[in-house]
C-alpha cells in the first residue's frame, strides 16, 4: 500500500519559541526529523507541512518537500489531513504522522503502528516503558491500554495509579511516542470530528478519537524513550543524544 508520510511542523511553540527552526547538529530540528524519516525508509513522500513560509523554505533548501497548510489548524493531525487530500497523494491508503519533534524515533515504533493497522485497528501508535520516578511528568503522556494492544485511554496524568500510594511490583507505565499511522477513512474522519470533553481537559487531541469510538492499536516496543524535543533542555539533550549516537559516522 503507498504510503504517505507527514512531519507537521508548526511555528508557533510557546515553550521552545520557533522550535522548528532551532538547530540540532548544525542543521534544523525539522530538517533532521525529515531526514531521519526518509532514512527508515517506510515511506514512498516524505512530506513537510507547515503554516510558516520560513520553515518550508529550509525545508526546501535541504532537499525535501514541503507545503503551506493552513494556519487555522488547531491540530497536527488536522494539518497532516490537509496534506492527504491534495489530489496528488489519492492513492495513499496509509498516511503516516511524524511529530517535527521527534528526531530520534525509533523504526521499529513506525513499523510497529503500521503493523496495528494490518490487525483491524484504525489508527496504529507506539508506546515505550516509563521509568515510575517519571510517570508523574504531565510532559510525558502516559497510555493505558487492552490486553490486545487497543489503547484504553491517554492521559498527562500517572495512569494506572496505585491506590493510597501502596506499591505495585510489575507495574510498568507506558509512554505514548509522537506518531500515528491512518489509514485513510480513519485520518478524514478524525479530521471531522467536533473536539470531545477529555480531549479539551487533558489536551491530548487522541482523546477525541477514542471518546469518538475509534480504535487506537498501540505497539508496545522494548527499548527507551527517545528524547524528544519540547523544551530549552530537551534540546540539549537531544544535541548530547545526536553526537553521542552518530559518533563516527560521519555526520554534518
Amino acid at each position: 500500500m503507498p504510503v504517505l508520510a507527514v512531519i507537521p511542523a508548526r511555528l508557533g511553540s510557546t515553550r521552545l519559541p520557533k522550535k522548528p527552526l532551532q538547530l540540532l547538529a548544525g542543521e534544523p530540528l525539522v530538517v533532521r526529523v525529515a531526514e531521519h524519516v526518509q532514512a527508515m525508509a517506510v515511506a514512498d513522500w516524505v512530506v513537510v507541512a507547515t503554516d510558516a513560509a520560513e520553515v518550508a523554505q529550509v525545508v526546501l533548501r535541504a532537499g525535501f518537500r514541503a507545503l503551506l497548510t493552513s494556519r487555522r489548524h488547531e491540530s497536527g493531525t488536522d494539518r497532516v489531513a490537509e496534506v492527504a487530500s491534495r489530489a496528488e497523494f489519492q492513492n495513499c491508503d496509509v498516511v503516516l504522522n511524524i511529530q517535527g519533534d521527534e528526531p530520534f524515533l525509533p523504526r521499529e515504533a513506525v513499523t510497529g503502528a503500521l503493523d496495528r493497522l494490518g490487525l483491524g485497528d484504525e489508527v496504529g501508535t507506539a508506546a515505550v516503558p516509563l521509568q515510575a520516578a517519571a510517570a508523574a511528568d504531565p510532559g510525558k503522556v502516559k497510555v493505558v491500554t487492552e490486553l490486545s494492544g487497543r489503547a484504553l485511554y491517554f492521559s498527562r496524568a500517572p495512569i494506572p495509579s496505585v491506590r493510597n500510594g501502596g506499591s505495585a511490583p510489575g507495574l510498568v507505565h507506558w509512554q505514548h511516542l509522537g506518531l500515528y499511522a491512518f489509514t485513510r477513512e480513519a485520518l478524514f474522519r478524525w479530521a471531522a470530528l467536533p473536539p470531545a470533553p477529555l480531549e479539551v481537559v487533558e489536551r491530548l487531541e487522541q482523546l477525541r478519537a477514542l471518546q469518538h469510538g475509534m480504535r487506537i492499536g498501540v505497539a508496545r516496543l522494548d527499548c527507551p524513550a527517545p528524547p524528544g524535543v519540547d523544551t530549552p533542555d530537551d534540546l540539549r539533550e537531544a544535541e548530547a543524544y545526536w553526537h553521542l549516537t552518530h559518533e563516527g559516522r560521519g555526520a554534518r
